[in-house]
């Protein structure tokens, strides 16, 4: 099945089925937590400051409120570049315990960034705000009130605009359904009586990567010929797995000659072999997951679990970035480039007025800002963006083999970036203006970037033995 482009509802854009397949620093002193001091006990007396500084912060946000025009911002402060400079200074302070200086970076900072300014304005602000978390102990209410997390709902609004507005999540969905779609139509050849999929999704998250494999099995199926999909997911609490259940479940009543079961379990359950059916196909989603776990022996357990799975194919998708290293500095930098490319790509997806921009960059993006921030302070929910090298690494030292992926794949994520991207020239095989993919790897993995910053890559894997 080709994909048609006036497919426009996000959710139902069908697969293409084929029938073939330093320098050295001083150590630094410890910075230690009072009691019932809600301020860093390094700051000595600038408990005031920080106090003032907040204010600022209220004030930015008030004036936010009342929709303050860009303009209205004196340009040359306005810059981005003087921005990112000052960012990088408030950054150094803070690293080498000089809050005062800290402080007084993040007041100028505070005075000309924006929640409803240009990209560079608000992922500015949103890195100033980590910043200024950092000089606080948890135990501080101030902390709680600049860490705030949205509630259940508002993640789930945020992440639903940014699914429909942005191919960001799109692509790494799509081109894993093709490659599981491809998989399954393999082994269909080998053994005509194989009209079973079975997928296992380590993190089905809202279940939004399914609907479009359903809409394609069910028109690759016939009456005489009916297809099963069981999908095994993995969420985070009881509540997820009931809505995402649902959600599928009623999607695919509207889909024929498809016999469709889902099967929720919590993360953290061990996927044994679960009765494997005759003549049924297995494979393993490890779509964004992989980089939640925080600790490599974690994500070679996973690996291992996986590997004695046996599956058809295991299909892998995670942001790019390097932001493992425990230099507070260089995580800080390259969260910056990665985060500065995210709200610079929202351009090419909604207005800068836009409501859902504002959730999108609020709730999701600066959301996973301020906890790449505190990485130190709460390690244990910071996901870990590595390179495709690295997970390549990974992979084959747990016994997977790279699988290339067709040029369907690539076909498929070039026709979205035409559907999904509205301002911006789309450009291809690594040219860097707007939205681009590439393959890598030698064809093995494909790439969505933003001009010239990679995104995201996927790439799917066979078992050795």
């Amino acid at each position: 099945m080709e994909i048609g482009i006036e497919q426009e509802e996000f959710l139902c854009l069908g697969l293409a089925i084929v029938t073939n397949p330093t320098r050295e620093r001083k150590p630094k002193k410890k910075w230690k937590e009072e009691a019932f001091n809600p301020f860093n006990s390094i700051t000595g007396g600038c408990e005031g400051k920080i106090l003032r500084l907040l204010q600022m912060r209220e004030q930015m946000i008030k004036v936010d409120h009342r929709k303050r025009n860009v303009g209205e911002i004196d340009d040359e402060h306005a810059n981005g570049l003087h921005l990112i400079h000052l960012l990088l200074i408030s950054a150094t302070s803070l690293d080498e315990n000089k809050p005062d200086s800290a402080i007084e970076t993040l007041s100028e900072l505070f005075q000309n960034t924006s929640l409803t300014g240009d990209s560079v304005q608000r992922v500015a602000a949103y890195f100033a705000d980590g910043l200024v978390a950092r000089l606080l102990t948890r135990k501080s209410p101030f902390y709680d009130m600049i860490t705030k997390q949205p509630t259940q709902e508002e993640e789930f609004l945020a992440f639903t605009e940014f699914y429909k507005a942005s191919p960001f999540y799109q692509f790494a969905h799509f081109t894993a359904n093709q490659a599981i779609m491809e998989a399954f139509e393999f082994e269909e050849e080998r053994n005509s009586d194989n009209k079973a999929l079975h997928v296992i999704d380590f993190d089905v998250s809202y279940g939004f990567q399914w609907p479009s494999l359903i809409q394609s099995l069910s028109d690759k199926a016939t009456g005489k010929n009916r297809i099963s999909l069981k999908i095994t997911g993995f969420g985070k609490n009881p509540q997820e797995l009931h809505e995402t259940e649902s959600r599928l479940v009623g999607f695919a009543k509207g889909c024929k000659n498809l016999v469709f079961e889902f099967q929720g379990l919590l993360r953290g359950t061990k996927p044994v072999n679960q009765n494997r059916k005759k003549n049924e196909t297995v494979v393993v989603n490890l779509a964004f997951y992989l980089n939640t776990l925080n600790s490599s022996s974690k994500v070679f357990e996973t690996l291992k679990c996986v590997h004695s799975l046996n599956p058809s194919i295991v299909v892998l998708a995670e942001q790019e970035g390097s932001r493992s290293t425990r230099s507070f500095l260089s995580r800080f930098m390259e969260s910056l480039h990665y985060f500065a490319a995210m709200f610079d790509s929202l351009d090419d997806c909604l207005p800068l007025g836009s409501a859902e921009r504002f959730s999108i960059e609020k709730n999701h993006l600066g959301k996973e800002i301020k906890k790449f921030m505190n990485y130190d302070k709460d390690e244990m929910n910071c996901p870990k963006y590595e390179s495709m090298e690295t997970w390549k690494g990974r992979m084959e030292r747990s016994g997977f083999e790279g699988a290339k992926l067709s040029s369907k794949c690539l076909m498929q994520a070039k026709l979205l970036l035409k559907i999904r991207s509205h301002c911006c020239p789309i450009q291809f095989d690594g040219e860097n203006s707007g939205f681009n993919v590439f393959e890598r790897d030698e064809g093995n993995a494909i790439s969505l970037g933003w001009q010239d910053r990679c995104l995201l890559t996927a790439s799917s894997w066979y078992c050795v033995r």
